[in-house]
């Protein structure tokens, strides 16, 4: 069984031969004050600088005196199998079939929460030239609200996928193609599912 902060800290004083009133003293407590910690569980968590300093004087791990694990810089993102079509759309099929490893950084920028964060990649040519058959995007799965000005959304219509332009006018949605020589379609809201918005664009180059 993993031993407790305070089983970790009396055991190291001991063995450095230094008791906890010493130690207080040293961090600038009153000599009462790890004796609490250990006894009475007061405080519930040393302070970061005290932690690095007990730590350091006893020669011990600061994560066994309660540090919290380091937050990895890059989040597993999943990848769906179903790719978002940019013309008549795809059979959806949204098994997680693997994740990518994405900067954490990324997806604060672009304003997104880990969780909800989910990569698709794109076929056909109706969204050229902002999107080429193959780029894929990182999408927001959270923000599936339809505003009057477009924005480009992965949607669900039937059975098929596709990633196309959205507006609200009224009580309908329009349905944009950045090529023109796709139609513009206005449908009913009960006509579509928004999957997520698209926040970024992942293209080799």
């Amino acid at each position: 069984m993993d031993e407790t902060p305070q089983q970790v800290l009396t055991r190291a004083a001991r063995a450095r031969g230094v008791a906890l009133s010493a130690l207080s003293r040293m961090l600038g407590r009153n000599q009462a004050y790890l004796g609490q910690f250990v006894n009475r569980g007061t405080p519930r968590v040393l302070p970061e600088r005290e932690r690095r300093m007990l730590a350091d004087f006893l020669s011990i791990d600061e994560a066994a005196l309660g540090a919290p694990a380091p937050v990895s810089e890059e989040v597993a993102v999943p990848w769906l199998t179903v790719t978002a079509a940019a013309g008549t759309g795809r059979v959806a099929d949204e098994r997680l079939i693997r994740t990518e490893p994405l900067p954490r950084a990324a997806l604060r920028a672009a304003g997104i929460a880990a969780g909800d964060a989910s990569l698709i990649g794109v076929t056909g040519d109706s969204m050229a030239p902002a999107l080429r058959d193959g780029d894929r995007l990182l999408i927001d799965r959270a923000a599936r609200r339809i505003g009057a000005r477009d924005a480009i959304y992965v949607l669900r219509r039937g059975e098929a996928v596709m990633v196309k332009r959205l507006a609200l006018h009224g009580d309908t949605i329009e349905i944009r193609s950045d090529n023109p020589l796709w139609p513009v379609e206005h449908v009913a809201a009960a006509e579509i599912e928004v999957i997520g918005r698209a926040r970024l664009l992942l293209r080799r180059l």
